[in-house]
């Protein structure tokens, strides 16, 4: 599936392009950096400092003096049929972060560090307790009004009801919300139930996304629709084709175009998103010249699928681009909430049956890796034996682990290739003895319970091109009996099947930062495997993952965090919630000749907000 570069996320919404401009702002001068008051930085980091001292003026990877104008078009796949992306309804079109803003914005060239937004001050508690943030005097919706603590206020109150739900999860745990006055707001937040704070709460303040109470008003804000929502952001809606084609024109007077965190970004006049239903015709669409930038995911088309006059004379460039973030963890997800998955031996025995190194090499080109963590590509993975931090945040939960977890290394089966035809066959064999093991029987050919019921299970897929390693999955389940069937839907049907939680099995992934924090219980939490709309689609219920999830949050050095991380990681793993398949190493991107990026590539891959189009 075509995408947005730096799918991220992490963090509350698909991202997209953005654009900004240079000229002066409409109301009041510019403002550079956050002034603090004393003793406080002028941002927020995670842990350890902020890189970039309080006088910065750019962001290290992009290029102040970036060219203004021009249009940015991206051919990609699926459909939309709202442009609200802060509920659980709906499917919102591709773009929209570039029309909302938040109080701060991350630098993607750190772990996890904010710097000013819609904010200009920023106070945090010594323990990380409360959070207080001053609205910079110039900022502006799109009708000119000011953004004020009321809007904040507002922002908070409509996502803990109607936000999606890690939105809910996180912001429950503010214990009081204040305005002073019209441009300050404060939040305190409620300790955990051993006490402690959750150290990532005044930055997850800072990156809650702020709507206009006045534009609210009279309406229902937990209604998908298709009427353009006012933001602050430096883009606004021009034009809608539901389920078709959504452009956003750039806003001529926005207010933050020359903060440190905005120059040099957003600047192209234009942002067109063409929706293809089968993502070889959004090639093919892009190879003609109606896409201007596209991320490959599918290692075929990138090795096979670019040839023709377009790159041979030079109109197309293809780069590889190496980056240091979490991939996603992607993978053939099981529902444990169905009762043939709730057993561990069943999904050990189900990844077992698959030469997954021949689907690397004949339908992949070798481009690809093979998944053994929740946070591959990165220094978060688990490796090894569990040592230093890691070990000290698994200790405490060995009686309720497997022990093999604390003395041998998770490795993924042999898929055949180092072991040949006979390890693939001893692979085969070690599965049906799980599957005996959990109440299984091979009889007459059918893998059936004691009561004669057989195992049959549905692939939930969205995606045609998924489609071609979940029937690969699903014949090397044969041998063992097993039916299991694909099924491929439209992106509606498949969004609102994984909201209400009616699926088996599906293909999927779970993306993470290189700062993890609250949302690992979104993902992995008890209190969310219920929840409707969420992200813990394995149904993940572990007493021993939830501590784990939550310890994340409250780690206050790096080395904890990492530790901690590792732990989680190791855990789910041994859990066996999913099928791992593949990740790239790298960002594999394709471009007109006229459109050009900065010199520097930040921590988290190519960021096309910082691109720019030239004759």
């Amino acid at each position: 599936m075509a995408r947005p570069i730096l799918l991220l996320l992490i963090l509350l919404a698909l991202p997209a392009l953005r654009p900004a401009c240079a000229e002066v702002p409409e109301h009041g001068a510019p403002t550079h950096g956050i002034a603090m008051n004393a003793g406080v930085t002028h941002g927020i980091a995670m842990h350890g400092d902020l890189a970039l001292p309080p006088d910065f003026t750019a962001f290290p990877y992009v290029d102040p003096a970036a060219r203004k104008g021009g249009t940015i078009r991206q051919a990609v796949t699926g459909s939309f049929d709202s442009l609200h992306p802060h509920i659980v309804k709906g499917v919102p079109a591709l773009g929209l972060g570039h029309v909302f803003e938040t109080l701060l914005t991350r630098s993607w060239d750190e772990p996890f560090s904010l710097y000013g937004l819609l904010a200009d001050r920023v106070e945090v508690a010594g323990d990380r307790s409360a959070v207080t943030f001053r609205i910079n005097a110039n900022a502006r919706w799109h009708d000119g009004t000011p953004v004020t603590a009321a809007d904040v206020l507002f922002s908070l109150e409509m996502q803990r009801r109607h936000g999606t739900p890690n939105r809910r999860l996180f912001y429950a745990k503010v214990a009081a919300a204040e305005a002073p006055d019209p441009q300050t707001v404060r939040f305190a937040f409620a300790s955990n139930a051993d006490g402690t704070i959750d150290r990532e709460m005044p930055l997850l303040m800072g990156l809650m996304p702020i709507h206009s109470k006045a534009f609210w008003e009279g309406r229902d804000f937990n209604r998908t629709t298709l009427e353009p929502i006012m933001g602050s952001g430096p883009y606004r809606i021009a034009t809608v084709d539901p389920g078709r084609r959504i452009v956003y024109e750039r806003v001529r007077d926005y207010w933050g175009r020359d903060l440190p965190t905005r120059l040099g970004q957003f600047n192209a006049d234009r942002l067109e998103f063409d929706y293809y239903r089968d993502d070889s015709v959004a090639l093919e669409a892009f190879k003609a010249g109606q896409g201007d930038v596209r991320y490959e995911s599918d290692p075929a088309k990138w090795a096979t699928g670019y040839d023709g006059p377009a790159r041979r004379d030079g109109r197309i460039v293809r780069e590889e681009l190496p980056n240091r973030r979490p991939e996603p963890a992607r993978g053939l997800i099981f529902n444990t909430r169905r009762p043939i998955f709730a057993d561990l031996r069943v999904r050990r025995a189900l990844g077992m049956a698959t030469d997954f190194d021949w689907i690397g090499r004949s339908l992949f080109h070798g481009l690809l890796t093979r998944t053994a963590s929740y946070y591959p590509n990165s220094d978060l993975a688990a490796r090894g034996l569990p040592e230093g931090e890691e070990l000290r945040a698994l200790e405490p939960f060995r009686d309720r682990l497997p022990p093999e977890l604390f003395i041998r290394p998770f490795t993924l089966p042999d898929g055949g290739t180092g072991s040949g035809p006979a390890g693939l066959r001893a692979n085969r064999r070690e599965a049906l003895r799980l599957l005996e093991q959990a109440g299984w029987r091979v009889r007459d050919g059918r893998l059936t319970d004691a009561a004669g019921n057989r195992f049959a299970f549905e692939i939930l897929l969205s995606d045609p091109s998924e489609e071609r390693v979940a029937l690969e999955f699903t014949r090397s389940l044969e041998p063992l009996g097993i039916d299991a069937r694909v099924r491929t839907v439209d992106s509606a049907q498949f969004q609102g099947r994984l909201d209400r939680l009616e699926f088996d099995m599906t293909m999927r992934w779970w993306a993470s930062s290189l700062s993890p924090g609250n949302e690992q219980l979104y993902y992995y939490g008890s209190e969310a495997a219920g929840q409707e709309g969420s992200r813990n689609l394995a149904g993940i219920r572990d007493p021993v993952v939830d501590a784990l999830a939550r310890s994340i949050a409250v780690a206050t050095t790096r080395a904890e965090l990492i530790g901690r991380v590792r732990a989680l990681d190791r855990v789910l793993l041994w859990g066996h919630y999913m099928v791992p398949l593949f990740h790239s190493p790298v960002d594999r991107i394709a471009r007109r000749s006229t459109l050009h990026r900065p010199v520097n590539t930040p921590l988290y891959g190519p960021m096309l907000e910082s691109w720019w189009v030239a004759p």
